[in-house]
């Protein structure tokens, strides 16, 4: 095959079907899911800096450096580790 993967990885894994059990919608999944991503980008640039300083938590899952923040909080919410509230008026 040429350019393809027998299984390619990505937003298939975790599958989008096991996500959308999680949450209450697409919407929502991707709301949450870029939220988290930032607070782990946010924690990524503070253990880069080194100055001790660090106000965000990290990863809840095991993740390596290369992994993408986003693929790291969409694992996060396929193994129940966050759990966000909603405000109602």
């Amino acid at each position: 095959m040429f350019g393809t993967v027998p299984e390619p990885e990505g937003i298939t894994n975790p599958p989008i079907d096991e996500l959308l059990e999680k949450v209450d919608s697409k919407y929502a999944l991707s709301v949450y899911a870029a939220q988290r991503a930032r607070q782990i980008n946010s924690y990524r640039q503070e253990m880069t800096r080194g100055d001790g300083n660090i106000t965000t938590f990290g990863p809840l899952v095991e993740a390596s450096p290369e992994d993408k923040p986003l693929s790291v909080a969409l694992e996060e919410i396929r193994e129940d580790k966050v759990e966000w509230t909603t405000e109602t008026d």
